[in-house]
């Protein structure tokens, strides 16, 4: 992971932007605000600006006026967004899970991500979710060999096809990216 934050420093030297684009890359259905950013980031009202005008400019990141509060939203149909989006998988590890997990898992359906990184935020945890008829004791060994090779620890929760409740899923984990669909 450092390795991967090293090299994505390199490519993109300010953090603040680099903490932009995992909030609204990562999970395209993220949106915030100034003031929302600034707690949510850390950083100062006038760097996140500075880089917001850059991203909007650009034409990555699309607005809309709430009230007295500009809202952000990545473009999802600009021409980058899919490159930019799996860059972030990569810098985040979750190609490396999804590729290695999802291999003889068994009549898998659904892989979600929850948790701080469905959010965009930076994390040190892997949050998923599993929906299907799935060899748990399988996943166990792959998770814990993707852990050693991320320098991550992967959380994970299975459901049956028969316990999954879209309406029910959505409101124990209402920050969610779907990953990997059958």
């Amino acid at each position: 992971m450092l390795l991967n934050y090293i090299m994505i420093e390199a490519l993109i030297s300010s953090k603040t932007r680099i903490k932009l684009l995992l909030k609204f890359f990562l999970n395209s259905s993220n949106k915030s605000y100034l003031r929302g950013l600034e707690t949510e980031l850390g950083d100062s009202t006038n760097g996140i600006r500075l880089e917001l005008n850059k991203l909007e400019e650009a034409g990555l990141l699309k607005t809309r006026i709430n009230g007295n509060k500009k809202i952000f939203q990545a473009d999802a149909n600009h021409p980058l967004f899919d490159d930019i989006h799996n860059i972030l998988l990569k810098f985040t590890g979750l190609d490396k899970v999804i590729e290695k997990v999802i291999e003889n898992l068994g009549q898998l359906e659904h892989v979600f991500l929850v948790g701080k990184l469905a959010k965009g935020l930076s994390s040190d945890v892997i949050d998923l979710v599993f929906i299907g008829d799935i060899d748990k004791n399988y996943l166990f060994s792959v998770v814990q060999k993707v852990e050693v090779n991320l320098n991550k620890k992967i959380r994970f929760v299975s459901y049956l096809n028969s316990e999954y409740n879209e309406e029910k899923f959505s409101k124990n984990y209402p920050d969610f990216l779907l990953l990997w669909s059958k």
